[in-house]
């Protein structure tokens, strides 16, 4: 199922930072009859569309025969507009989970003719656009599940986001702009050459594994065990900085940016209010953190909905059984 994927052109787009991107376009891809039910399953940090195919199978919950799935791409995932295919555009704009939805709210009406879906759903930068969803376009779903992920990036969240950005930013000797901001940029802006790009990448990927498994995988040493790796110096190189190096550090620091920045109650007709960003949600919501994830803990979940009259799941990682927590009504 993985490759090919379609483009929808959306003219010039402007964010809700001010800026534009000129000439825009998002990448998509759907599976199964556009006469079944939709499912919006929006993609994640770094991840291309191919990387969300694993969850689809007519043996599996997002059945093609039984729903018409479809995957947008974020802006920056290096298959919508990015820095990597729009090189005149230095340097790329910031870009919210708010623009995000609204261009993929335009595809599935404009493009694909879709006026109603099922379920939006999604992981990680996926769950925060599975929330911007249902509050930005609150009668378009039925049901919301976001798993792992945040209606709101928390300030933890955020400081390990921080880090990140410092340490691919630090490949050519720039830094950020602060929380919630990207390069800070002195005179004009420049891009990496090739061996900052590798240093930076690299410099990511280190940085990243101390978040991307928990501390009882590493206590464990299920990188041995699980994965095969000889050792956890094998691990980072073979693994993790393989993983970065096969991306585009403009492309990484943009989707930093609006994981950074995440916040579904900074819109109208919210304003900054979370909590009445959280009782506008009218879908049904099945909320999905896991016990062991260490961006998005089960307590930020808990947080995102006491307002909402829906259920909480934990789930863990040894098993397959599930922690349902009391959440409170509206």
């Amino acid at each position: 199922m993985s490759g090919d994927y379609e483009t929808y052109s959306l003219g010039d787009v402007k964010l809700k930072s001010a800026g534009t991107i000129p000439d825009a376009h998002i990448a998509y891809k759907t599976f199964g009859d556009p006469n079944n039910p939709a499912i919006i399953y929006p993609t994640w940090y770094s991840g291309a569309i191919a990387d969300n195919e694993w969850l689809i199978g007519t043996d599996k919950t997002l059945n093609p025969e039984k729903y018409y799935i479809v995957i947008p791409a974020l802006f920056g995932n290096g298959q919508s507009s990015s820095p990597s295919n729009k090189p005149d555009l230095k340097p790329f704009p910031d870009v919210l989970f708010y623009d995000n939805v609204k261009a993929q709210h335009e595809l599935l009406t404009k493009k694909l003719g879709i006026t109603h879906a099922r379920a939006v759903l999604g992981w990680s930068m996926g769950a925060g656009q599975t929330y911007q969803w249902a509050t930005q376009y609150p009668d378009f779903m039925d049901l919301a599940v976001p798993f792992c992920g945040s209606a709101k990036t928390s300030l933890h969240n955020q400081v390990f986001l921080e880090g990140v950005k410092t340490a691919v930013l630090g490949g050519k000797g720039a830094s950020s702009g602060g929380i919630c901001k990207g390069e800070a940029i002195q005179g004009e802006y420049r891009t990496w050459t090739d061996e900052e790009r590798t240093v930076g990448l690299k410099a990511l990927g280190r940085v990243y594994a101390g978040w991307g498994f928990s501390q009882a995988f590493y206590r464990e040493k299920l990188f041995e065990s699980a994965l095969g790796f000889k050792s956890l110096e094998d691990f980072m190189i073979n693994f993790w900085e393989k993983w970065a190096l096969d991306k585009d550090p403009e492309n990484m620091v943009v989707m930093l940016h609006t994981w950074q920045a995440g916040d579904c109650s900074d819109q109208e007709p919210y304003n900054g209010d979370f909590n009445a960003a959280m009782k506008g949600i009218r879908a049904k919501a099945l909320v999905l953190p896991s016990q062991t994830d260490l961006y998005f803990r089960p307590g930020q979940s808990t947080e995102d909905v006491r307002w909402l009259d829906e259920k909480l799941r934990v789930l863990f990682e040894h098993d397959q059984t599930a922690q349902e927590l009391p959440t409170r009504t509206k």
